[in-house]
């Protein structure tokens, strides 16, 4: 009896140690790291929230019903194509390579070339682009008009129904909630930094120690700041066939400063979205290290570093309604 009370005792003292240390885990302070945590979505109103989703995947966006927002910005290829550039209408070919659309909410621009400073900029541009959509607003709010459905969600949400300011809206708002939160290098930040492995880790401060945060920082690791292309060599020259779309920002303000300058990618989601660049030159994530240790960092390429860097990079993925990207 003395021997079964005991075990009992101990059965309940074991129980309750690994409570404490399960309550300990749970309360762990996030770390004071110059990477950040995506925040959640934000609150807005949901019927609007559904109304954009709709919009997102209408083909009647374009002017032949041939593509919509979710051709190019495919939610199960982690908000991206997978092409190096994409198809547009009448099998036009777009100029640059399609950017993830999870978390482009948090961008400080749009495009590559930051042309567009709102989500809003960013859905007009798109619309009227004769080689993506192909439309304009007077058409593309006539043919929703036509649509009972449309015509009922639109006049029950906004007092002005249809009008392209309120399409507009509806995409954005919908777009804002793309976030793709709890990745495990978010849930390290957080406290737990027995998710990531050790090699993760190694990674992780070796992004740090080159300067690679330098310019992928901030709550989305990126896209928060303009960067040249080819800071420490001439990498269009190295791969030869210049374009237009090469100039980057140049196209947008005429400056001479601009040449080969582009916004700097987010690095959320990077290992599912493949290829990389603006011209989509690099087909895995090991090239495209490589190729920012040659022309952005002036270092030739360490395999070692690299494969450690690219460990951390895959941490980044995160999650949409519940599952990994």
């Amino acid at each position: 009896m003395i021997s079964e009370h005991l075990s009992a005792n101990l059965r309940r003292l074991v129980l309750a140690v690994s409570g404490l240390l399960l309550v300990c885990s749970s309360l762990a302070a996030p770390l004071d790291e110059p990477l950040k945590p995506l925040p959640p979505p934000p609150a807005l109103d949901p019927q609007r929230i559904e109304l954009g989703r709709r919009l997102f995947n209408e083909p009647r966006l374009s002017v032949d019903s041939s593509r919509s927002c979710a051709s190019c910005h495919r939610l199960d290829q982690g908000g991206a194509d997978a092409l190096p550039r994409s198809s547009g209408i009448k099998g036009q070919i777009t100029r640059v390579n399609a950017p993830s659309l999870f978390n482009a909410a948090l961008n400080f621009r749009q495009f590559w070339d930051g042309r567009a400073e709102t989500l809003e900029e960013q859905i007009d541009g798109v619309v009227q682009s004769p080689i993506e959509m192909g439309n304009n607003w007077e058409s593309l709010v006539h043919v929703l008009g036509q649509d009972p459905d449309y015509r009922q969600a639109f006049a029950k949400l906004y007092p002005d129904a249809i009008t392209a300011a309120n399409v507009r809206d509806a995409l954005a708002t919908y777009e804002r909630t793309l976030l793709s939160r709890n990745s495990r290098f978010d849930q390290y930040l957080l406290g737990n930094t027995d998710i990531l492995s050790l090699e993760e880790k190694y990674g992780y401060q070796r992004f740090k120690d080159y300067g690679c945060i330098a310019c992928h920082q901030g709550v989305n690791i990126g896209g928060n700041m303009f960067q040249k292309f080819g800071v420490m060599g001439d990498y269009f020259g190295a791969r030869g066939s210049p374009t237009d779309a090469d100039l980057g920002r140049f196209l947008v303000t005429g400056d001479e400063q601009d040449r080969n300058v582009f916004k700097v990618p987010s690095l959320r989601n990077v290992a599912v979205t493949a290829p990389y660049f603006h011209d989509g030159s690099a087909q895995t994530l090991e090239q495209a290290v490589e190729v920012m240790f040659k022309y952005q960092l002036g270092r030739p390429p360490n395999p070692l570093d690299t494969s450690l860097i690219v460990k951390f990079l895959k941490t980044l993925t995160g999650e949409w309604e519940g599952k990994p990207l």
